[in-house]
């Protein structure tokens, strides 16, 4: 299955909409504090990812999803979420399960994921 979008434009969605949790009026200072990029290097981003229709920038430059950008976004969410919890029930900590999280989430097959999915599931039964 051919990725709709950049692992690198993932991770923007992703912290947007975990940032869009927290604080209504996200801004890119937002996004280049949670991710410690410039704020150039977050603009090019933002101005491609409104090109692409995947986020919204309104007239006082709060930025948020689109449809089609909030569903991306929750899928990698999901799967962040999803591996960093089965990787610390197997005794990762913490911290590096969130790590390793972050560079599987991009890469890992759906058929992988689903049976992450699934034992997680019959783990907490």
């Amino acid at each position: 299955m051919k990725k709709e979008v950049s692992e690198a434009v993932e991770n923007y969605l992703e912290t947007i909409l975990v940032l869009s949790r927290k604080k209504p009026d996200l801004h890119a200072i937002d996004i280049c504090d949670e991710l410690g990029y410039s704020r150039p290097t977050v603009s090019v981003v933002v101005k491609q990812m409104k090109g692409n229709g995947l986020i919204n920038v309104d007239e006082n430059n709060h930025i948020s999803l689109t449809e089609k950008g909030r569903k991306i976004a929750e899928s990698v969410y999901e799967r962040h979420t999803a591996i960093s919890e089965f990787f610390m029930t197997i005794g990762v900590s913490r911290e590096t399960a969130l790590a390793d999280a972050c560079k599987i989430e991009h890469d890992i097959s759906d058929e992988t994921f689903d049976c992450i999915k699934k034992h997680i599931s019959s783990m907490k039964n």
